[in-house]
């Protein structure tokens, strides 16, 4: 900074100074459970006076239908939000698939679009364990910038961005690759607090590594702890894990200053065990990062199981229960609304609610 700039900016009154909040918004796939419609969805965002919303996964039955997306982008105006959204998982199981894994990227393009999103959302795979066998990582990798290249000028042309969400897949560093690789003009990252542990990765590190490229952020808290067989990891309420939020908002500001971040609280899950001691689990690990590891084992051993109280939901694929069923609507609403308290009064996020 010149002698000039730091002049006017000490001349600035202190408000002036002081950068905006980031405005937040909701992910709505957190309260799946309901089943709302996108129209409750957007009600229950504007109840909470929030600045946007993120409609991720979408159970409503009009999900698909053209006319539904416009009365959906006109409500959205209309409350004054923020509307991002997107698909799912894009790499095809086979070799074969390429082109109708192409053809939905495409379709999800549109969608977007159609709904005023300045993104698509997009996902490699859920896990590692979900790639095809037998295949190197790096040529999962090469699939994907392959169907990337093919959807570069219709995602120009729509003036978005195909945001490749940090999952269960890869490291932060192999996102990064992929995103200089394609061209940051057209993709960028959908930066996402509670995978990267699953990854063996503390979530600054992600944010390090791809904030620069970040058009969308979601936070999501995660405890993470030593036991016997390794590291077990399970997803909490913002605010009552391990995860350092205000550090991650600080480096966010640093690389990322536009972006709208969501609170993306999915709870009810079971700790799952990373089985570190066990050789065969680094088969699908090899190309992790010592420095990166050595950063997520530390936040390991200072970290402890979660004391709250939790109904669990993901009872290892059977269908909950139906006298669950109303308790796990209760919890994601609950969890929900205490995280976005959390994000308002402790990490002072949100623009919209101070003026109300």
């Amino acid at each position: 900074m010149t002698r000039r700039q730091f002049a006017t900016l000490a001349a600035l009154p202190l408000a002036a100074q002081v950068p905006q909040p980031f405005p937040i918004g909701f992910n709505t796939y957190c309260l799946r459970a309901l089943r709302w419609t996108d129209h409750q969805h957007l009600d229950f965002a504007a109840a909470q006076k929030l600045d946007a919303i993120f409609l991720q996964d979408s159970l409503d039955p009009r999900a698909q239908d053209p006319a539904h997306w416009k009365e959906v982008r006109a409500k959205a105006a209309t409350l004054g939000l923020h509307l991002q959204s997107g698909g799912g998982g894009i790499l095809p199981k086979t070799p074969d698939q390429i082109d109708a894994a192409i053809a939905t990227l495409r379709k999800n393009i549109v969608r977007s679009h159609a709904l005023g999103s300045p993104i698509v959302r997009a996902v490699i795979a859920s896990d590692r364990a979900s790639l095809p066998k037998g295949i190197p990582p790096e040529q999962h990798l090469e699939t994907v910038l392959k169907m990337l290249k093919a959807v570069r000028q219709q995602a120009l042309d729509a003036n978005l961005k195909i945001a490749i969400e940090v999952h269960k897949d890869f490291s932060a560093w192999e996102h990064r690759q992929l995103i200089e690789t394609a061209g940051p003009d057209f993709v960028g990252s959908y930066l996402d607090t509670g995978n990267p542990v699953f990854m063996l990765e503390d979530p600054l590190t992600t944010v390090e590594e791809l904030g620069r490229y970040a058009v969308t952020l979601h936070l999501r808290d995660s405890v993470v702890y030593e036991t016997k067989r390794g590291i077990a990891v399970q997803w909490v309420p913002l605010g009552e894990g391990v995860v350092d939020f205000p550090q991650i908002l600080a480096r966010a500001r640093q690389l990322c200053p536009q972006v709208h971040v969501f609170i993306k609280p999915i709870t009810g899950r079971p700790p799952a065990i990373l089985p570190i001691y066990e050789k065969d689990f680094w088969k699908d690990y090899q190309r992790n990062r010592a420095q990166d590891l050595a950063r997520f084992l530390k936040l390991a051993r200072d970290g402890r199981p979660y004391e709250g109280h939790v109904v669990i939901e993901d009872l290892q694929n059977r269908p909950v229960p139906p006298h669950f069923a109303e308790a796990v609507k209760y919890q994601q609403k609950e969890h929900m609304e205490r995280s976005i308290a959390y994000a308002k009064q402790t990490l002072n996020l949100g623009r919209r609610w101070r003026s109300a």
